[in-house]
C-alpha cells in the first residue's frame, strides 16, 4: 500500500515501560492501521505506559478512534495504561461526541499525559 502523502508516525521510548507515539497529518482509514500495528506491538513489547500525543494530528475519522479504543484494550488487558494528548479542538472533537473522552484520559501537554501513565 502507497504512503498517504503527509501522515507520518514517529516514536520515543521514554524508558523501559514508558513509549510516546507521534502521529501526524490525518488518520483514516488508509492511516489509521499503520497506527494500530504500532499500539499493538508495544503492547506486546510489554510497555504498560503509553502516551498517544496528537498534536500534530489534522484530522481523524472513527477509524481512528477505533484504533486508538483497541490499543487501550490491549494496554488494560496487560494492567498498562494510555493517555492521548490533544490540544487541538477540532481532533478533540470526536472523542467528546463519542464519548470516548470519558473512557480515555486526554491532556493538553504530553508532560501531564506521561504523569498520567
Amino acid at each position: 500500500m502507497a504512503a498517504t502523502p503527509g501522515f507520518g508516525l514517529c516514536d520515543e521510548a521514554v524508558d523501559e515501560s514508558k513509549h510516546v507515539l507521534l502521529p501526524k497529518g490525518e488518520i483514516d482509514a488508509v492511516t489509521a492501521p499503520q497506527l494500530g500495528r504500532r499500539l499493538l506491538g508495544l503492547a506486546e513489547e510489554g510497555k504498560t505506559g503509553l502516551v498517544v500525543d496528537l498534536s500534530r494530528v489534522t484530522f481523524m475519522d472513527s477509524t481512528g478512534l477505533g484504533v486508538l479504543l483497541n490499543g487501550l484494550r490491549a494496554l488494560s488487558r496487560r494492567q498498562g495504561k494510555m493517555a492521548l494528548v490533544c490540544p487541538n479542538e477540532k481532533v478533540l472533537r470526536p472523542f467528546q461526541v463519542t464519548g470516548l473522552a470519558d473512557r480515555m484520559p486526554i491532556f493538553a501537554s504530553r508532560e501531564a499525559a506521561l504523569g498520567a501513565v
